[in-house]
């Protein structure tokens, strides 16, 4: 937990799921505090999509819980999911509707109040730099921009936690930079945890790694602490995933 964080925000106990006989996460636990923001990391299938999924509740764990600010996920799954803000790694948009359009459909089905729509969505825009494709149809829209309104519609309820599956996915690096700076602001006040294969954005953006394989953490720690037991990021993910 990060030096004066005093609240935990996710709270996961022996965390199991299973696809028949496929066993995809293994007996995991792990805590995450208000302020911090944690980077997932892991080779394809090792389970962190699985592990994202479950915290939003939108799929069943096996077996062991999840509490969300203390609330238990399957007894308070509504409660829970509103103070989540969710990026799947394939962003699920509306093609068809402009992006104004689409951000405040949002904004209206996440229960903002109708007086507080538009200041809202003036400053979820700007902060994701979508003012200049505002009236543009989603279909239109490059990959970046995709991924842009994605993030936008997840931050749109103000949510006190933020999971991001591959936030960075088809951006170019000055739009990665851009993005990764909004994590850390974001960070600031909120508990975020987010999946990447770019190991250069865990150093610059997380407090602290979560390394799994094969549903297991097999290595965690601050990205310095990491760096100074294997050497790099790199050296360290090769270490513990092979």
């Amino acid at each position: 937990m990060l030096k004066g964080a005093k609240l935990t925000m996710i709270e996961i106990k022996n965390l199991t799921k299973k696809f028949g006989q496929n066993l995809v996460l293994d007996n995991l636990s792990f805590s995450v505090a208000k302020g911090e923001i944690l980077g997932f990391l892991g080779p394809n299938g090792a389970g962190k999509t699985t592990t994202m999924k479950i915290i939003t509740s939108f799929w069943p764990a096996t077996s062991g819980s999840i509490l969300i600010n203390g609330l238990d996920t399957v007894g308070n799954s509504l409660a829970t999911r509103s103070k989540i803000g969710y990026l799947p790694e394939t962003v699920p948009l509306y093609d068809d509707m402009r992006v104004f359009e689409y951000l405040k459909f949002v904004a209206q089905i996440r229960g903002l109040a109708e007086g507080k729509i538009k200041p809202r969505l003036k400053q979820v825009v700007a902060t994701c730099g979508l003012t200049k494709v505002l009236r543009r149809p989603i279909d239109e829209l490059s990959k970046g921009f995709r991924q842009r309104v994605g993030l936008a519609q997840a931050i749109m309820h103000e949510p006190d936690i933020l999971i991001l599956d591959e936030p960075t996915t088809g951006l170019d690096p000055n739009q990665i930079m851009e993005i990764r700076d909004l994590i850390k602001t974001i960070g600031r006040e909120k508990t975020v945890i987010f999946s990447t294969h770019i190991l250069s954005e865990v150093s610059a953006t997380c407090n602290r790694v979560i390394i799994i394989n094969n549903g297991k953490i097999v290595g965690q720690g601050s990205p310095a602490e990491l760096i100074g037991k294997y050497g790099n990021l790199e050296q360290a993910f090769r270490e513990l995933t092979k």
